[in-house]
């Protein structure tokens, strides 16, 4: 049986908009950089109980491990998504939260080896699908009725799951964002 992922994604963004009652729904702007790329990215969080939050991220990344891949230089893109839950530590969703999260990530990289050496050097293509499962703590500031200021913090690891071509670089990922967004009160 084939997945149907873009069915499956809009069937989990309706669950978490249509669950809870007297809650918050967040729209965020979400950026995140870590040492070999940044990501952008749309963030839909639904709140449940009063101190409990889902979420759901749809993402692009730009990828520029350098020498610090497999390969002398490595750079490409990819698509994502993320599934997310959080806690608060204060109720009204504010303050300090921490969480768990997994992106799943489409990549395509472009390597280049041997680059610097004597030899002639060798390139090519790669396309991974990464999973990259992480813990977040933040902070959620909210500085005007509606509006919602999150810094995050993330420690995780990249695994490649897929690869199709020569392997490319993975491991320990640390992420540093902030989420800027509006929140509805239901």
């Amino acid at each position: 049986m084939k997945i149907n992922y873009p069915f499956t994604l809009a069937l989990l963004c309706f669950a978490i908009v249509c669950t809870g009652q007297n809650s918050i729904f967040d729209v965020n702007f979400e950026f995140q950089a870590y040492p070999t790329g940044l990501i952008p990215g749309l963030r839909l969080e639904k709140g449940f109980n009063e101190k409990n939050a889902a979420s759901i991220r749809l993402g692009y990344q730009l990828i520029d491990h350098r020498d610090l891949g497999k390969h002398d230089d490595e750079t490409g893109t990819g698509y994502g998504f993320t599934l997310g839950y959080k806690r608060f530590l204060k109720e009204g969703f504010r303050g300090l939260h921490l969480g768990v999260r997994n992106d799943v990530w489409s990549n395509k990289i472009n390597w280049e080896h041997n680059k610097f050496a004597p030899i002639e050097p060798t390139s090519g293509t790669t396309k991974i699908i990464v999973l990259q499962p992480t813990l977040e703590a933040g902070w959620t500031f909210i500085p005007a009725k509606k509006c919602i200021i999150t810094p995050t913090l993330a420690f995780g690891y990249e695994i490649n799951v897929k690869t199709e071509g020569e392997p490319t670089g993975e491991g320990v990922i640390l992420l540093a964002g902030l989420n800027l967004g509006y929140r509805f009160y239901q």
